[in-house]
């Protein structure tokens, strides 16, 4: 890529995009172009096909999709397979259409069967039955590597797919709802730190910024009472010792000061047992300009010694192959938040995949190595969250 070449980040406003847009102004690309939502439909095929004829990118980053962790993955298990086939086959045919010189591809590593022997090599796609609970999203990466590929080999495009670990850093999501269990868990903690220094000024400042079911702060027509907080913490596993609000109705209302304690819980989903990977999002995106600035398909192609040859599983893991457990991440967090209080883990909700460790050896044979581990990435995000950090 030249430092003026055209590149179009598809969700560029997004976890992944942003920090690519970033990653590639530091290292000098001037020619970037976004949309909004609100600007582009990704999932309109006619608006896209207008965008492109328009702008004329030389080369795409598809970044945008719907994502989200196991209780939106489970929830909208209809859109979330529509909404990233529609975005993909859309993007992905509008740059063969106008002839884009090269296109990179994001997945997840959730394409891999639920019993993939670990760490998973790119080798384990398809091989055996998918984690249900993310299995729509699942297929629609597949379909995505698949279409990338698929049209390499049959109009010699240059498209390349990557597979990130779980990915966590600045603009993440943080809705209790529908975010990934490293933003959720960091922000339950950082509430229940508040919770316990009794400092509600705090949580309406949070809870302005992110509303939570429409109950929000100071930025509300109907200044909400204490207890109308306390409830929907209550309800998202944020807890104070002995709180009523399990049984209460919602007409009632008890005093904040009349009967409830400083001593704070913070329910976890699952039983902490299941192992994962975390990587620091700007990282996520070095890796990713960097093979599109020294890496081709033909470069990630495996050559089968068999007589007929067969173009299967080019696309590139990028992780850590380092892993811990989710307890393990839980009582991390709290003590970067600073946290005092008691972690629950509510075994009644689902763990998911008990390991999902990604095997980079591909990555690092083309050259690139992650360098912010975990505990250091965590105290980034916290900072970040506050707003102490660009």
């Amino acid at each position: 890529m030249e430092y003026t070449s055209k590149i179009y980040i598809a969700g560029h406003h997004g976890l992944v995009g942003s920090a690519l847009w970033k990653n590639l102004l530091s290292k000098g690309y001037t020619n970037l172009i976004g949309r909004t939502i609100d600007e582009l439909n990704l999932m309109n095929a006619n608006a896209v096909n207008a965008f492109f004829e328009q702008e004329k990118p030389e080369y795409v980053i598809l970044a945008a999709a719907k994502v989200g962790g196991i209780v939106a993955n489970s929830t909208y298990r209809g859109q979330f397979i529509y909404e990233n086939l529609m975005i993909q086959n859309n993007v992905i045919h509008a740059a063969y259409l106008y002839k884009v010189t090269k296109l990179l591809f994001l997945g997840s590593t959730c394409i891999y069967p639920r019993d993939a022997p670990q760490p998973m090599t790119e080798d384990c796609l398809l091989t055996g039955p998918l984690e249900y609970t993310n299995e729509p999203y699942a297929i629609a990466k597949i379909a995505g590597i698949k279409l990338c590929e698929s049209y390499n080999l049959q109009y010699d495009t240059n498209y390349i797919s990557v597979m990130p670990t779980n990915l966590y850093g600045p603009n993440d999501n943080f809705d209790l709802e529908k975010s990934h269990v490293l933003p959720a868990m960091l922000r339950k903690m950082y509430l229940g730190k508040c919770l316990e220094e009794n400092n509600m000024a705090a949580i309406r400042e949070d809870l302005n910024k992110r509303p939570i079911e429409g109950v929000g702060g100071e930025g509300e027509k109907v200044r909400r009472g204490d207890e109308d907080i306390l409830k929907i913490l209550d309800k998202y596993g944020i807890r104070l010792a002995q709180s009523p609000y399990h049984s209460l109705s919602p007409s009632h209302s008890l005093p904040l000061s009349q009967s409830l304690t400083r001593k704070v819980s913070v329910e976890i989903w699952g039983s902490g047992a299941p192992m994962r990977e975390f990587l620091w999002s700007e990282e996520m995106a070095d890796a990713c300009v960097f093979l599109m600035e020294k890496v081709d398909f033909k470069d990630v192609i495996r050559d089968n010694s068999s007589s007929i040859r067969e173009i299967r599983n080019s696309h590139i893991n990028i992780g850590t192959g380092i892993e811990l457990s989710i307890r393990d991440l839980a009582y991390l967090i709290r003590e970067k938040v600073g946290f005092n209080g008691e972690l629950t883990f509510n075994t009644s909700k689902p763990d998911g995949t008990m390991r999902k460790l990604t095997d980079p050896s591909k990555l690092h044979k083309l050259g690139w190595h992650h360098q912010i581990e975990i505990g250091e990435g965590v105290e980034r995000l916290f900072k970040w969250y506050l707003g102490k950090t660009n």
